[in-house]
């Protein structure tokens, strides 16, 4: 029942797509009127230019004005499919466009829970591989569903002018056919799910093996990795075989029984023939008729599991656009932005001249409900202070900046900003106010220039001066083409460590009040990373900075330092405090020079 109720939704919501294009929708079917009209025509005009002949009275004039009329019908035909095929590719990708940009918006506005609780493969098939075959389906619908209803509504009103009696015999045998599809194609929905379900487990699997290539080298995974595959390969292979098997027999059901509904309308009307009830050009005509009354079964056969895999896939997408939302905070009048500055500074980029204090009260939060991870998190956080955050991997360190840049909401208390509440303020322009170098780099398809400025109109002197000052002009002026030099996705061949250089260059251009420095220079060698400090403390002066680092080396000029273990502060002061009072950090700073 459940499946039932997802289906009639799909197709429901289907429909709300194609009512966005009546226009499109009114021409195919007018266009398909006009066809089947046309075709259908030429039979008639067929068997009276036999009549003409057979009877031995030859009338050339008449002849040639039928076979004229004939040419003509064609001609028509063949214009109307045309404009029909237009009407249809126009209709169909516009609703797979509209499916596509709806499901691409919708991942901006999807909470971070839901991207890291899913893997991006899985998301990448929704979005790419099942519109299209949602979009393929949907052609088929459109381009053969029309026409073969028109077909049969229309050839049984001229077959019923020629002869009611043979008539009526094709359209008590006929119905067989629609039973013999519908039986089938009602079986074959719950297999061309499966089917969409594994192919977009193998995305999955494909996009992560392709996206950690060095690490599936390094660690010779490539044996594992190709069991892996072919075990879910296998499983494809076999859903695929079972749904198509099935969705196959549609076929010769149907042209079985459309053979015997030929057949019968070839011997009634051999028997009309003969009693002289019907001529042998009328004969030929309902003949033509008949063949051609009984072919659209076939094809609406194939259409309706054709649109049963379209479904499927369709109901996969719609599943993606239904997803909850991240809250909005579109009704939050507050914004994190200094009234002296322009208007439009949020949108310009434009630092607010905030204080940047920042305080947490009782502050509670975790991942997985029934596991507890941060409880009572109280902090204080001066204008101006740069505080440190240490602890031993999974105590929270980085769940702590994701809370302070709000991509998590927190579970009790609360996160005050210059004294404003977070959950109050939109989230666009709190995220303003932080600028973040992360461990993980984030680079685009694109030159270098392009991703350092990320879009933003700065001069290329002060992309040029920031470059220098964190130590990557040198690197980039030894590219191909300088600034100019095209760059893959995540940075193609460049190294971690200058991918890191350049998103520290990015953060250098903006200059925002606070900043997050999240193991910032992991990646770069220690000489290099001694430079950097200098320009990250002209970065850092008076800003208020959070600073997450393994290497204690790093933090000893930090005005605090909180010492995270298992979600909690257990300790908090300054580097010769922390080491006079000889507890955890005093362990974890001399364990790294032991």
């Amino acid at each position: 029942m459940e499946k039932k109720t997802a289906r009639k939704e799909t197709i429901n919501r289907i429909m709300s797509y194609i009512m966005r294009y009546k226009f499109c929708g009114a021409m195919s079917i007018l266009c398909a009127v006009i066809n089947v009209v046309s075709t259908l025509y030429v039979p008639i005009l067929i068997g009276r230019a036999i009549d003409c002949i057979a009877y031995g009275s030859l009338d050339r004039g008449r002849l040639m004005s039928i076979l004229v009329r004939a040419a003509l019908s064609t001609i028509i035909a063949a214009l109307s499919l045309w404009c029909m095929n237009e009407s249809n590719n126009k209709l169909t990708y516009s609703i797979v466009r509209d499916v596509r940009n709806e499901a691409f918006c919708k991942l901006h506005v999807l909470p971070f829970e839901y991207l890291d609780s899913h893997p991006a493969g899985g998301i990448l098939s929704r979005v790419i591989a099942d519109a299209d075959q949602f979009a393929d389906g949907l052609l088929m619908g459109f381009s053969q569903l029309f026409t073969g209803v028109m077909t049969i509504l229309i050839t049984l009103g001229f077959m019923l002018m020629m002869n009611p009696l043979i008539t009526l015999i094709v359209v008590f045998v006929t119905p067989l056919s629609l039973f013999v599809a519908r039986f089938i194609s009602k079986h074959t929905y719950d297999m061309f799910t499966v089917q969409s379900g594994i192919r977009g487990e193998q995305t999955e699997l494909i996009d992560e093996m392709i996206g950690n290539e060095k690490i599936v080298k390094t660690f010779s995974y490539e044996e594992k990795a190709v069991k892996r595959f072919d075990e879910i390969n296998g499983r494809l292979q076999s859903a695929s075989l079972k749904a198509l098997f099935f969705s196959s027999l549609t076929n010769p059901g149907t042209r079985f029984v459309n053979s015997v509904v030929y057949a019968f309308v070839a011997l009634s009307g051999a028997f009309a023939v003969v009693t002289g009830g019907m001529s042998v050009g009328l004969l030929t005509s309902f003949l033509s008729y008949a063949n051609q009354y009984t072919k659209p079964f076939n094809e609406i056969s194939g259409v309706l599991t054709e649109l049963q895999n379209a479904f499927a896939c369709a109901g996969r997408v719609f599943e993606l656009i239904d997803e909850n939302e991240e809250k909005s905070d579109a009704d939050l009048p507050v914004m994190m932005i200094d009234t002296s500055c322009d208007a439009n500074a949020a949108d310009k980029g434009h630092a607010a001249k905030n204080s940047g204090s920042v305080r947490c009260d009782g502050v509670c939060f975790s991942y997985d409900k029934e596991k507890k991870l941060i409880e009572d998190l109280n902090i204080d956080v001066k204008p101006g202070e740069h505080v440190a955050i240490v602890g031993p991997t999974g105590c929270g360190k980085t769940t702590m900046i994701n809370l302070l840049m709000r991509f998590y909401d927190i579970d009790k208390g609360s996160i005050t900003v210059d004294g404003r509440d977070i959950r109050r303020v939109t989230r666009k322009s709190l995220r303003h106010l932080y600028g973040m170098v992360l461990q993980d780099t984030w680079l685009r398809h694109g030159t270098i220039r392009d991703n350092i400025k990320m879009g933003r109109d700065i001069p290329d002197e002060e992309m040029i001066r920031a470059a220098k000052e964190v130590h990557s002009h040198s690197f980039i002026r030894r590219l191909k083409n300088g600034y100019d030099t095209v760059i893959g996705e995540e940075g193609g061949s460049l190294s971690q460590g200058q991918k890191q250089l350049l998103c520290i260059t990015r953060i250098m251009l903006s200059l925002p009040p606070m900043l997050i420095l999240d193991e910032a220079t992991s990646s770069i060698d220690t000489r290099t990373e001694m430079k950097i400090q200098d320009a990250f403390l002209k970065m850092m002066e008076g800003r208020t900075s959070f600073i997450v680092a393994h290497r204690l080396s790093t933090v000893r000029n930090a005005d605090l330092i909180l010492v995270m273990k298992t979600g909690n502060i257990i300790e908090q002061g300054t580097h010769d405090e922390l080491l006079a009072g000889r507890g955890f950090y005093y362990e974890l700073y001399n364990s790294q020079f032991v």
